[in-house]
Parts: C-alpha cells; sequence; structure tokens
C-alpha cells in the first residue's frame, strides 16, 4: 500500500512528521504493519524515544505473530496420497471484511474444511490469494503426495504461476506502478517454484455447483463470520448441511 496524503496528515505534530516518520516515507510502498507504526510514531519525540517506539512496535508485532502461530491448525494429508484442494475467499465490500476458506479431498469419507486469514480491511484479491498460499501450504506438507489445487480466481493463479516469473526478472517491478500484494505474491511463487513438479494449480468456475468451490466458498464467509485469522477446522455432519449455510 502507499501512503496517501490523509495518512501524512494523519501522522504530522504540529504540522511536522519526526526523522523516523520520513524515513517510512521514503519507500515507493509499505506494508499495513508500517502505516501503522507510522501513525504510532506521531509525535515531537526525541530520536531515541523514536527508536524505542519502533522496537516495541516489533516485539508487539512477533508476540502477536508468535500467538497465532501457536492457534494455527495445520493439516497434514497422508504422505502419498492423492490429494485435491479447493480454495476460495470472499469480501464484504471490496475493501472491506474478507476472509478465506478451503475444502480438502483425501480419500476419506468427507472433505477437511478449513475457515481463516479474515481481514478487517481486505479485498477479493487479498482473500483468493490468502487461501491459495494456505493450499500451497497444505501441499507442501503433503509429502510426495500428487496435489491438485483448484481456484476460481485467475488473478491469482496468474500472479503466482505466470506474471511473478517477468515480475521477478525486473527485480519485483512492473509498468505502470506497484504491485499489489506483493508480499503474499513473493511467498505462494516461492512455494510453487518448489512444488510444480507434483502440485497442479486449475481454474474452476466459481458458483456453478462444483461441491468443492462451494464448500470453500462458505467456509470463506464463515471466516468472516467468526473473524478467525488463525485457520481452524470446521467440524461438520453432512456436506449439505454446510452447503446449505447462509453466511450473506
Amino acid at each position: 500500500m502507499k501512503l496517501d496524503n490523509d495518512l501524512k496528515k494523519q501522522g504530522e505534530h504540529n504540522g511536522h512528521l519526526n526523522e523516523a516518520q520520513n524515513r517510512l516515507l521514503k519507500k515507493e510502498a509499505i506494508s499495513q504493519a508500517d502505516a501503522n507504526l507510522f501513525l504510532l510514531l506521531r509525535g515531537d519525540f526525541e530520536a531515541d524515544v523514536q527508536e524505542q517506539i519502533i522496537e516495541n512496535y516489533k516485539l508487539l508485532a512477533q508476540y502477536h505473530k508468535n500467538k497465532k502461530a501457536q492457534k494455527e491448525v495445520k493439516v497434514t494429508p497422508k504422505e502419498g496420497a492423492e490429494l485435491t484442494i479447493y480454495c476460495d475467499g470472499a469480501c464484504k465490500g471490496n475493501p472491506g471484511k474478507s476472509g478465506s476458506g478451503l475444502a480438502l479431498y483425501n480419500g476419506a469419507s468427507k472433505p477437511t474444511l478449513l475457515y481463516g486469514a479474515y481481514q478487517a480491511m481486505g479485498t477479493n484479491n487479498t482473500a483468493e490469494l490468502n487461501a491459495l498460499h494456505k493450499a500451497l501450504l497444505i501441499a507442501n506438507d503433503a509429502k510426495s503426495s500428487q496435489v491438485s489445487i483448484c481456484c476460481d480466481s485467475k488473478y491469482s493463479i496468474d500472479c503466482i504461476t505466470k506474471w511473478a516469473y517477468g515480475w521477478k526478472e525486473k527485480g519485483w517491478k512492473k509498468k505502470g506502478g506497484e504491485i499489489k500484494n506483493l508480499e503474499i505474491i513473493k511467498e505462494s511463487h516461492a512455494l510453487y517454484e518448489i512444488l510444480k513438479e507434483r502440485v497442479q494449480i486449475k481454474h474452476v468456475k466459481g458458483h456453478a455447483g462444483v461441491e468443492g468451490n462451494e464448500l470453500a466458498d462458505r467456509m470463506a464467509g464463515y471466516a468472516i463470520v467468526e473473524r478467525n485469522e488463525a485457520y481452524e477446522v470446521y467440524g461438520y455432519d453432512e456436506v449439505e448441511a454446510v452447503l446449505a449455510m447462509d453466511v450473506g
């Protein structure tokens, strides 16, 4: 994201920005975390106080990252089993509240369903990319398995399997402006490069009655309802009951 004029104005104290804030402004694009830090640094602070605020913020961010990692549910499919993963994202407004969902098929009597990656201010594209990234992580854990990842977002698929190669050659830049969602694209592309010999990413038409896609869609909507940042397994008895869910 970029620091727009409104955010810059909010960060000013008595019409000025401090040294640490100006360092952040030198970046062409910054993360949401850096935007938060930019506002936390608002004030006429001495240089050592500015640095302490930065260190405290990093400490807090690491704390939350560790807590999230402890809560995160990992699904490790049976080694060698053929695996199909449907992934989908949802967003209420664009931007707006977003979430991601997955449905995993590996020969069990019913698919494993996951929901998570809630963002208070996400987009359709970030939700889809988050879901695809999680699918790649699961594929990475499924050692020696052949994996099919089914996604209804052509944007996400093309970012990871096509466009990323050109962007990477140009130092992760493109003509005409910034590459949106760059960090997760980088992470997902790196995983894809490792896995592409045994992982296929396929496009599936959304809202066309494909069971796995419909289940992933319900889970993405449920992640928004539950506001789950970490992924959790959804417990259920009948697929039909999940398909009948009203998640807005």
